[in-house]
């Protein structure tokens, strides 16, 4: 059992804040991700927890008991780095069997736990070699290892990932993934990569400028962000953020732009909407499509457009699309027959529309 909780935490680098009075509670055997953009505090909160950052206020504990003042290596920690951290003048083994050796355990059991480790990531065949013998992918690989063999109560990674290329890091994505299914360990990851984020997390915590923004599944924050800044940092492509202002006409709402595009707004039993409200206006890309014979969206929620950048990527084709001067990016099938400067119809799935307040930036819609 690994429960982790963290209490108001505050960093200070003399004057400067970067961490402001966090709140979390991590879950037995969760893999949590935290997520945002460089400088967010998503790396200093983690090293925080390992110990490696003094905590300015507020407490951390594990399974009830404050850390706060207990040493990174009594902590019942293993870290993964963003470097690998490996000692280049050992091989596989010793590395992965470093701290074991420093805690005394028995040569045998050392021996076992390095090779039970290395089978289950492909290291087997690999004990003997040095660290600039390996690939980059079998070095994180290796890290990864020298954390398992120490049976730690919690993992933490720190942007694991982020020296790999594009085809590798899906490949280690995978790997992470089963890793904590077959440990069934607590989990705590560092990313700014909303990709890796979404696809590992059981749930994710979006940072900025040291607050968090929001906490959820990856699901629920795709679809219920709760800010503008949630919204256009998850998802790929980015959803679609414009600025407008309500109009209500008798018994309708619409977001009307300045370049006299209006767009209605799907009835709600209750919107606390009113008239020359600013707002900022959210549809996500595979909301807007060209309309087709099969199209079944309402007459309404049908616009003029044109096509202006196509960008094919053989499963999925994503277009700049101008409506009626409002620039949208659409997302559609992959092998559309489009090109720049058509003329086309695009359907609008008004259904999934998001509004935020243009002075908050929370959701109100």
């Amino acid at each position: 059992m690994a429960e982790l909780k963290l209490e108001n935490i505050v960093k200070k680098y003399g004057k400067t804040q970067v961490v402001h009075g966090i709140n979390l509670d991590i879950k037995d055997k969760e893999f949590i991700v935290l997520v945002g953009p460089s400088g967010c505090g998503k790396s200093t909160v983690l090293r925080m927890i390992a110990g490696l950052e003094e905590i300015s206020g507020g407490t951390i504990s594990i399974d009830d008991v404050v850390v706060n003042d207990i040493a990174p290596k009594d902590r019942g920690l293993a870290m993964v780095f963003q470097n690998y951290a490996l000692y280049p003048h050992m091989n596989v083994f010793d590395n992965m069997s470093f701290g074991l050796k420093l805690s005394k355990r028995p040569k045998q059991e050392i021996k076992q736990r390095v090779e039970e480790v290395a089978t289950v990531l492909g290291l087997e065949d690999l004990l003997l070699r040095k660290p600039h013998e390996l690939s980059g992918g079998q070095r994180q690989r290796v890290a990864m290892g020298r954390a398992m063999v120490r049976k730690p109560s919690i993992f933490l990674f720190d942007e694991p990932l982020s020296n790999l290329d594009a085809k590798l890091r899906i490949q280690m994505r995978a790997e992470i993934k089963l890793m904590h299914q077959r440990l069934d360990s607590t989990m705590v990851y560092v990313t700014h990569d909303q990709v890796e984020a979404m696809t590992l997390a059981d749930r994710i915590v979006v940072l900025k400028n040291g607050y968090i923004e929001q906490v959820g599944t990856p699901l629920e924050l795709f679809a219920h962000p709760a800010n503008v800044f949630v919204a256009g940092f998850i998802g790929t492509p980015p959803m679609n953020l414009v600025d407008g202002k309500i109009s209500k006409d008798k018994d309708k709402i619409f977001v009307q732009f300045e370049t006299g595009l209006k767009i209605p707004v799907p009835d709600k039993e209750e919107t606390a909407l009113v008239h020359d409200q600013k707002v900022v206006l959210g549809l996500r890309a595979e909301e807007i499509v060209p309309v087709t014979p099969h199209t079944q969206l309402p007459l309404e929620w049908r616009f003029p457009g044109k096509v202006m950048v196509v960008e094919p990527l053989g499963n999925e084709t994503h277009l700049h699309v101008d409506i009626l001067g409002v620039k949208m990016m659409s997302r559609g099938e992959g092998r559309q027959l489009l090109r720049p400067n058509q003329e086309i119809t695009l359907g609008l799935n008004l259904s999934e529309l998001h509004l935020f307040d243009a002075k908050t930036t929370r959701v109100v819609y």
